[in-house]
This record gives structure tokens, sequence and C-alpha cells, in this order.
């Protein structure tokens, strides 16, 4: 690992301790719609990207369920909240030792990137990262394509990059960018989700271990 120079971060789950606010929402949105409850270990085996496939996998019923009425809830409900969260205990001390040897870091989400920039500001990091790429709408279609751009038009070498997640999405747009996934089992899927991509790590401290192997 000893040639990775660039190393690109999801935040939500990853950096960003959202699971609980992001699991309570989709439960009060089913009550709304007169669906079941979903328990949290059924939400972290069915969470993914696009988010409609989850809210299908939680119980939503679509075109009878309307997706953005449902998108529109959650990002009002989640922008009231959006500065009443915590980092991962160990974000800033790991962002630190990175910037310190030299690394370059970037943020990659499917959150919009209004949001994504107060947020990152809002949590003293925005000053880590070169870039901030986030997405131009409300409705988190997915990153894999703004990613591919950017590796575009910043000349990013993927053998020298790695992508940081807490999802099997976060590893498969690795991958198919040729990129290494690095995946933390503290986030929005289980540890035995993330185990059927590749062997997840337990906490951002790790990633300093795997970095030095």
């Amino acid at each position: 690992m000893k040639e990775i120079k660039n190393i690109i971060f999801d935040f939500n789950g990853t950096l960003l301790d959202d699971v609980d606010i992001c699991f309570n929402l989709l439960n009060e949105m089913l009550n709304m719609t007169s669906h079941p409850s979903i328990s949290k270990e059924t939400y972290l085996n069915i969470f993914t990207f696009p988010v409609i496939e989850y809210y299908k996998k939680a119980g939503f019923i679509f075109p009878k369920d309307d997706f953005k009425t449902l998108a529109n809830y959650f990002f009002k409900k989640y922008h009231e909240s959006k500065f009443s969260l915590s980092l991962y205990n160990d974000v800033i001390p790991v962002l630190n030792k990175l910037k310190e040897e030299h690394y370059h870091l970037f943020v990659l989400s499917s959150s919009e990137k209004n949001l994504l920039e107060e947020q990152l500001k809002y949590y003293n990091i925005f000053s880590y990262f070169e870039q901030v790429i986030g997405q131009d709408d409300l409705y988190a279609k997915g990153k894999e394509e703004t990613l591919k751009v950017f590796i575009k038009d910043n000349n990013i070498d993927p053998k020298q990059t790695i992508l940081v997640g807490d999802t099997v999405y976060d590893g498969k747009i690795a991958i198919n960018n040729n990129i290494t996934p690095v995946l933390i089992a503290k986030g929005h899927q289980s540890k035995e989700v993330l185990t059927e991509l590749t062997k997840p790590l337990n906490n951002m401290k790790e990633l300093l271990k795997f970095l030095e192997e």
C-alpha cells in the first residue's frame, strides 16, 4: 500500500455517524404510508444506493408511494437535524495523521453538494479535503458517475487511490473504477453484508494500519 497517494472518503456513515437518524426517519416514513416498521438489523442488511432500491426492500410500493415526496420529506427532516449529529470519534486524529503524511484527501457523497459542504464546515473537517464531490439534486441517485468524472477531470491514477466507505455500493463503484475499496463496518451496512465483498475494517483507526501494510 506504499504507492497510495489519494484517499477518497464517503461521508455519511463513514466520517459522520448519521445511522440512527436515517433509520428512524425511514420508519417514520413507513408509518406515514401505512407500511410496517423494520428493525435496525434489517436496515443494516438492506441499505444500498440508489436510495430508491433500499426503499423498495424496506416496504414502499412505487409508484403508489411517491418517491419524490418521500425524498423531499427525508431531506427536510434530515436538514433539520444536520448539525445535531457527530463524527465518529477517531475521524479527526486519522485525518490529521493522513494530512501529515501528505495524502491527497477527497470526499465523495450521494448527498446534495450544498448540504455536504455545510456539514463538512460545521464539523470542522472541510479544510482537510482538496475537493468535495456531491450531487446536484436531493434524490441520491448514486455517485458512480460523479466518481468517473472526478477521476477523468483530475487525472487520478486509480492504482494510487483507495475509496473508504461503509457500504457494498461504495466498494463496487471503487472496483468498477479500478480503485481499491476499503470498507468500515460502523456505518449503514452490517459487517456480514460488507464481508460479501471484502474484509472490512472495524474502525477508522485501522485505516492507518492498512496503509502501512
